[in-house]
């Protein structure tokens, strides 16, 4: 299967471009590899933020529409019995 790599250029100043090229030999690394890595941790994190912040409206959303809650009470045992031999379930 070919790969579906594309080129994309990006402008840096020439102290961004200095101090990848240097990191780059630190890490025994070509700048181009830790632009890629750069760019896929922050599409990582980012798209991991947007995924919370997508169900944290959704889930208003739904206390909006239902009223429905979990009780701290609930929540607080549930939590107290993590990493003992009488784990609880997530509460409901």
């Amino acid at each position: 299967m070919q790969s579906q790599l594309k080129p994309v250029g990006i402008k840096l100043s020439l102290q961004e471009r200095e101090r990848l090229k240097k990191l780059g030999e630190q890490k025994q690394r070509s700048a181009h590899w830790l632009a890629k890595e750069a760019i896929s941790q922050y599409l990582d994190r980012e798209e991991a933020a947007e995924q919370f912040r997508q169900e944290t409206l959704n889930r208003w959303e739904e206390y909006c529409t239902t009223g429905a809650t979990i009780p701290n009470d609930s929540v607080m045992a549930w939590l107290d019995s993590w990493g003992t031999d009488k784990e609880q379930k997530t509460p409901a």
